[in-house]
């Protein structure tokens, strides 16, 4: 081949060999060649996510250990434990930023967080319902602030529930719910802020001094199969506080002497219901919740959180018993309270 010009290039010739060289055109962009980027290496993955992989073994260890979260500044012990069934959404959230991160140890790492909060709630998801009970309790915080007190007496009434126990009962609102539920339950006691009403005769009904003022009430049922000695109590509220955080001395205080008064209980069949304002797993409520157990965790169907009524997050309501055996639990729909009521069928 000669020298000369080629389609749409130029010939050179160098050391005896030809050369075509592309014409760069005017507007023409010369090639920018960037360097290869190093290949993604198994060992690689392994070292990225170190971070998300301490956050994961963290986490599992505040869900493992959750009962030994101190209470000393701002109660943080009893508000963690009071959420705890949330913990899954930071383990989910963990499962993300590893994907993100493209990391096998935050993989890894996250299976330990996720494997504890298995074991703490798996069982908890299932249903756990079952036929056979002869007394059904429904304990419900009706709310001072409940618009429409008749409403929600019918729809309690609607139930079928044996026995209601109820808190936040009002001046205005109580004589509403005399009058709405006395053709279902006959037996009804008020006292202050407490009532219970039931289909089976009433006796021994008095307040339990777990406050300055009547929170709580201790009545005998007097059933087909025997006498159950029932405590209804509206422990005292809670608040989250800019300063001293999850304030719950009160509470608590309050907790001590109602569980003094179930220790001193001589009938052996026993039923707490009622706004403890606090979860089963607060370690803090642990002198009562350690007397009894939970109707909800022994026999319900998921966590029944009761609060708010609107979007429940907790439950703070509940149902404990000793001396008989839950076969069901669940929550009801919500009746214009902030709560859900809370039900448990019980075999005596």
């Amino acid at each position: 081949m000669s020298a000369g010009a080629g389609l749409d290039g130029r010939t050179s010739v160098e050391d005896g060999r030809t050369l075509v060289e592309p014409e760069v055109q005017p507007g023409d962009v010369e090639p920018v060649v960037r360097p290869a980027e190093p290949p993604r290496t198994v060992s690689g993955r392994w070292r990225r996510g170190r971070v998300v992989g301490v956050a994961a073994v963290l986490c599992a260890l505040l869900m493992a250990a959750h009962s030994l979260v101190p209470n000393g500044f701002g109660n943080l012990g009893s508000l963690w434990q009071t959420v705890l069934p949330w913990s899954g959404v930071a383990v989910v959230g963990l499962a993300v930023l590893a994907g993100v991160r493209r990391s096998a140890l935050a993989a890894v790492a996250v299976l330990i967080p996720a494997v504890v909060w298995c074991s703490l709630f798996a069982g908890t998801l299932g249903d756990r319902r079952a036929d056979g009970g002869n007394l059904t309790v429904v304990s419900h915080n009706v709310s001072e602030e409940n618009p429409d007190p008749g409403r929600t007496a019918r729809a309690l009434a609607a139930s079928g529930a044996d026995v209601l126990a109820l808190e936040e009962l009002s001046r205005r609102s109580a004589p509403v719910y005399e009058r709405e539920l006395a053709s279902s339950y006959p037996y009804f006691a008020v006292r202050e802020g407490i009532g219970v009403w039931s289909k089976h005769p009433l006796s021994a009904v008095e307040p339990v001094e777990i406050m300055p003022w009547t929170r709580a009430v201790r009545a005998t049922v007097g059933t087909p199969q025997g006498p159950v000695a029932l405590y209804v109590a509206h422990l005292a509220s809670v608040r989250v506080l800019p300063v001293g955080g999850f304030a719950t001395a009160q509470r608590n205080e309050a907790a001590g002497k109602l569980a003094d008064a179930v220790r001193a209980e001589k009938l052996p069949r026993v039923v707490v219901a009622g706004d403890l304002n606090g979860s089963v797993d607060d370690s803090a409520l642990g002198s009562l919740t350690g007397l009894l157990r939970s109707a909800q965790e022994e026999a319900g169907d998921g966590f029944g959180f009761s609060w708010p009524a609107s979007f429940p997050v907790v439950r703070i309501d509940q149902i404990l018993v000793k001396g008989v055996t839950p076969v069901a639990a669940w929550t009801l729909p919500g009746t214009g309270s902030d709560h859900l009521p809370v039900a448990t069928s019980l075999r005596l």
